[in-house]
């Protein structure tokens, strides 16, 4: 079977859900804005204006505007990393525990 877009996203373990939301990373005792492209029950991938390295421990604060939605804390560890244009970093982050 030839390799497709389509079926590459198929063998997902995860179903993933694009999000382009606002999240806080708090790393090495700085807090950095980032925004979380899309999230998946196993993982996140984020894009912030940082520099991590594969094997960083993130966590991570996306907030709730609704009052009767708690907000998403994760402890997380980079998996993969894109370098973009401007010192950005897109990078895939794997959750190790809800909080």
């Amino acid at each position: 079977m030839p390799h497709t877009p389509s079926s590459h996203s198929e063998k997902r373990d995860f179903i993933r859900m694009r999000l382009d939301t606002g999240v806080s990373l708090l790393h090495a005792d700085q807090v950095i804005a980032a925004v979380c492209l899309d999230l998946s029950s196993g993982g996140m991938q984020v894009q912030a204006q940082a520099r991590f390295q594969v094997g960083d421990r993130i966590e991570v604060q996306i907030d709730s505007d609704h009052p009767a939605l708690k907000g998403l804390h994760a402890s997380t560890e980079v998996v993969w990393i894109a370098d973009q244009p401007g010192g950005q970093q897109k990078f895939g982050l794997r959750i190790l525990a809800m909080h």
